[in-house]
Formats: structure tokens, C-alpha cells, sequence
């Protein structure tokens, strides 16, 4: 949100990173990844990859939007660490209550959405939830930029998820259990039905991944038009002015991505089939203290 006259620019962090390895890394991309692409994927297109990628030049032999966002996995652990601080029962500290509050927040949404069972699922979407909301927000400060805002950063945590619903559904109800979901409880529809699941399924990771995108795409863009109407004075107090709502977004496209990840593995993922035993037992054990 905070950039320079003219749109978006290269951080500084960028320009240092692919300055001292960029070379190293711009040799190995042309002698061996280049090669792969033209050879097995662009050429069945008639393009090639410098094309479709750009110039291969030790300049952008690291994308900025890789950088940020190993930036954020490393922003997102030392922040929870930091606020964890030294764990207390008696006297927790500020960071810890707010740490709680989130856990709290995070663990009935999983109960909610997925069931008592989904709590064992709750690292993974805690993961998604941390990871995207400092990734949105990284764009507030300045010499960072939202790798969120990157249809390549927000394509891969769509597959992402898409990979984890569909291992849990497959690991708790085996491949061919997993696939016969799909096609839903009525015989006679079940292969269109199936033909429409699997396309529904497929296009998820892109929906996911797309939804992300343009909501931080346009938010940086807006911000950028805007701060650039009459400078210095918007590029100053435009941003200030424009905070509280670009937090509200990062947080409401944090919840979104976090919620339709949940709703995909309450699809494939059921309790164990004890628990289904023992609250029939305990229906069976209250009708007779009733009779």
C-alpha cells in the first residue's frame, strides 16, 4: 500500500537478495530449468519460456514475490514467538492473551465447520490463517510488498489446500471411498453427478487462489492510484487514512481462504466410527433412565 510515485517498484530487500546470488541462481536457471520448460511444456504451445517468464537475467533470477513471501513464513514464526513470550497461567502477558483469543477463535471455527474430530486439522489450518494474514498485511509497510497480491503465491496456497482436503479424504476413506463421494447417494444421476463434483473439485484450488489475488491486487492498485492523485501529501496521509480498511480486508480475505479450506475438509473428513457408537449408547442409556 505504501509505494513509491509511478506504482510498484522493486523493494530494496529484492534488489540485495538476487544482487549477491542472483547470478548463481540466473546460470543454473538457464542451464537446467529453461531447458525443461522450452523442451517439455513451452514447445507444445510454440512459445518458450523466456516468453512466457521474461528475460532471464540475475536482476529477477529471484521473483520479489518468492522473497516476501519467504519474508512472511519467517515474519510469521518469530511474530508468534514474540508474542508467546514466556508462557504463564498465573500472569499471561499481552501477546499470549492475544494469542488465546486467536487459538479460541481459530479452534470453534473448526469445531463449527469440521466437527469435535476436525480439532487434529486445527495446525494446518492455524498455518493457513497466520501465513495469509501477515502475508496481506506485509504490503502496509514500507520496502515490503503483499505476496499475496501474486497470482502465483495465492495459485499455490489454493493447491495447497486442494492437496490436504483430498490426502484427508483419501487417507480416512481410501481412494476408491474417496471418489465414490463424488458421485452422491442416487444411483441413477451418480455418474453426471460425479462428472460435476470432479469438475467442481478441480477448479477449487483456482477459485481459491484467484478470490485471494484480486482482492490484494486491487487493494494495493487502489491505494496506488490514490496515493499518487496529488503528491506528497496523499502518498503521506492517504495511506494513514486508508489503514483500518486494508487491515479489515487482509483480515476478512484471511477468514474467507481459512473458512472455504475448513468447509472442503468437513466434505471428506467424518468422525471415527467409535464416537458414532458411543453417542447412539448414550441416547440408548438416557431412553431407558427415562422409561
Amino acid at each position: 500500500m505504501f509505494l513509491a510515485e509511478g506504482g510498484h517498484h522493486t523493494p530494496l530487500i529484492v534488489e540485495f537478495v538476487n544482487y549477491y546470488i542472483g547470478e548463481p541462481i540466473c546460470r543454473f536457471q538457464i542451464k537446467y530449468t529453461k531447458p525443461l520448460w522450452d523442451n517439455y511444456v513451452f514447445s507444445h504451445f510454440g512459445t518458450s519460456a523466456e516468453k512466457v517468464f521474461g528475460p532471464y537475467t540475475p536482476e529477477n533470477a529471484i521473483p520479489w514475490y518468492t522473497i516476501m513471501f519467504i519474508i512472511a513464513c519467517l515474519l510469521t514464526v518469530a511474530i508468534i514467538w514474540i508474542l508467546k513470550g514466556k508462557l504463564s497461567e498465573d500472569d499471561p502477558s499481552d501477546g499470549q492473551l492475544t494469542l488465546e483469543s486467536a487459538f479460541l477463535v481459530l479452534q470453534n471455527m473448526v469445531k463449527d465447520v469440521i466437527g469435535e474430530h476436525g480439532f487434529k486439522y486445527f495446525p494446518v489450518v492455524a498455518t493457513f490463517a497466520c501465513l495469509i494474514f501477515v502475508s496481506n498485511i506485509m504490503g502496509l509497510f514500507p520496502l515490503f510488498m503483499a505476496p499475496t497480491a501474486n497470482l502465483n503465491v495465492t495459485l499455490a496456497l489454493g493447491i495447497t489446500s486442494f492437496v490436504y482436503y483430498n490426502y484427508i479424504g483419501i487417507k480416512e476413506n481410501g481412494l476408491i471411498g474417496h471418489l465414490a463421494h463424488f458421485a452422491g447417494p442416487i444411483w441413477w444421476i451418480a455418474p453426471f453427478i460425479f462428472l460435476i463434483e470432479i469438475f467442481s473439485n478441480f477448479i477449487r484450488p483456482f477459485t481459491l487462489g484467484i478470490r485471494l489475488f484480486a482482492n490484494m491486487f486491487a487493494d494495493e492498485q487502489i491505494a496506488s492510484i490514490i496515493a499518487g492523485l496529488y503528491p506528497p501529501f496523499t502518498q503521506f496521509f492517504v495511506p494513514i487514512i486508508l489503514l483500518p480498511l486494508a487491515v479489515f480486508i487482509a483480515l476478512v480475505q484471511t477468514l474467507v481462504f481459512t473458512l472455504l479450506s475448513m468447509i472442503y475438509i468437513s466434505e471428506v473428513s467424518h468422525p471415527p466410527h467409535d464416537h458414532h457408537e458411543g453417542e447412539a449408547h448414550s441416547h440408548s442409556d438416557e431412553a431407558v433412565a427415562t422409561a
